[in-house]
C-alpha cells in the first residue's frame, strides 16, 4: 500500500508541476495588470514602480523561474489586489468551499445510497420508477440553469431565500440544493445498477434462503459488495463539486475558492489564481487517496 501510494504521489506531483507551468503562462495571457490598478492618468514612473514592486518587469521565464524557486520554499507569494500573502487568500476561500462541498456530498450519500437501494430491491415497482425518474433528471440538468431557476422562483417571485451571502441557514439552502442534484442522480444510478447486480448474486439468493431480514441483506451484506463503483463515483462527483463550485459560488456570491477563481482572473492577480489551482489540485490528490485506502478496506484482495 505505502509503495502504491508512493507512486500516486510522484504521479500527482510531475501533474502539479505541469498543471503549474500551464497555468503560469496561460495566466500572464490576459495582459499586464497594471493598468487595473493604477489611474488612467498615472506616469509611466508609476507604472515603471508598480511592475518592478511585482516581479512584472523582468521577462517571462525569469518571472517563472523566480516564482518556481520561491514555491520551493512555500512561498506562494503576494496578493496584488489584496496585498496578503495569497495562500491566505486561497485558504479562506477554500474553508468555505470544502463546508459547501462537504455538507453537500453528505447529503448526496446518505439519499443516494438509501434511496438507490431501496429502489434496486424494489427494482421495476412505483418506488424504483419515481427514483429512477428523478435521478435521470438530475443527472441531465445544468447547474447554471438549475441555480437561475431557484433564484427566480424562491428568491424573486416568492421571497422566501436570500440570493447571496452565508449570514445564516437559509443563505445555504439554495447553494447546497443546487449543487446536490447532479451528483444525487448519478450516485443514486450507480447504486441501483450496482445493487441490482448483487441482489441477484447466489450468496443474497443463499441469505433469503436460510430466512434472513431484508434489512440485513439489503445493508450488511449487499451494500458493502455494490459500493466499489459507488465510491468511485462518489469520488468523481466530490472532486466535480470543488470545480463545479466555481459556477454556483458565483451565481449565489458565496465566498468560496471557485469565486475567488473567477474575481482573481478578471483581476489580474496571477499569485491567488496559482495557489487557489494548486491547493484545488492537492485536495483532488488527497481525495483520490483517501478512495484507495477505502478501496482496500471493502475488498482486501486489491491490497495484493
Amino acid at each position: 500500500m505505502l509503495a502504491f501510494l508512493g507512486k500516486r504521489a510522484v504521479a500527482s506531483g510531475l501533474s502539479l508541476i505541469g498543471l503549474v507551468i500551464l497555468v503560469f503562462f496561460l495566466s500572464r495571457l490576459t495582459g499586464d495588470p497594471t493598468g487595473l490598478y493604477l489611474p488612467l492618468d498615472a506616469s509611466e514612473e508609476a507604472k515603471t514602480q508598480f511592475r518592478q514592486i511585482h516581479g512584472l518587469d523582468q521577462p517571462l521565464i525569469l518571472q517563472f523561474l523566480h516564482y518556481m524557486g520561491d514555491l520551493v520554499r512555500l512561498d506562494f507569494g503576494e496578493s496584488i489586489r489584496r496585498s496578503e500573502p495569497a495562500i491566505d487568500v486561497v485558504l479562506r476561500g477554500v474553508g468555505w468551499t470544502l463546508k459547501l462541498a462537504g455538507v453537500t456530498m453528505a447529503l448526496v450519500i446518505s439519499l443516494a445510497v438509501v434511496i438507490g437501494s431501496l429502489a434496486a430491491f424494489r427494482q421495476g415497482g412505483i418506488f424504483d420508477r419515481i427514483a429512477t425518474f428523478f435521478s435521470l433528471v438530475g443527472a441531465s440538468v445544468p447547474d447554471f440553469w438549475v441555480a437561475i431557476v431557484a433564484i427566480v422562483v424562491f428568491s424573486v417571485n416568492l421571497g422566501w431565500l436570500p440570493t447571496s451571502g452565508t449570514g445564516s441557514v437559509w443563505h445555504w439552502v439554495m447553494p447546497v440544493s443546487v449543487l446536490f442534484v447532479r451528483p444525487f442522480g448519478l450516485v443514486l444510478q450507480i447504486v441501483r445498477g450496482s445493487m441490482i447486480t448483487v441482489l441477484n448474486s447466489a450468496y443474497v439468493k443463499t441469505a433469503r434462503a436460510k430466512g434472513l431480514r431484508n434489512r440485513p441483506i439489503i445493508f450488511v451484506h449487499a451494500l458493502r459488495n455494490a459500493m466499489l463503483p459507488v465510491i468511485t463515483v462518489i469520488g468523481d462527483q466530490a472532486a466535480a463539486l470543488l470545480n463545479g463550485a466555481v459556477v454556483v459560488e458565483t451565481i449565489f456570491g458565496f465566498p468560496g475558492v471557485g469565486k475567488l477563481m473567477i474575481d482573481s482572473i478578471l483581476q489580474r492577480d496571477f499569485t491567488v489564481i496559482l495557489a487557489a489551482i494548486m491547493v484545488t489540485a492537492m485536495l483532488i490528490f488527497i481525495m483520490n487517496v483517501v478512495i484507495d485506502i477505502l478501496y482496500s478496506i471493502l475488498d482486501p484482495r486489491i491490497r495484493y
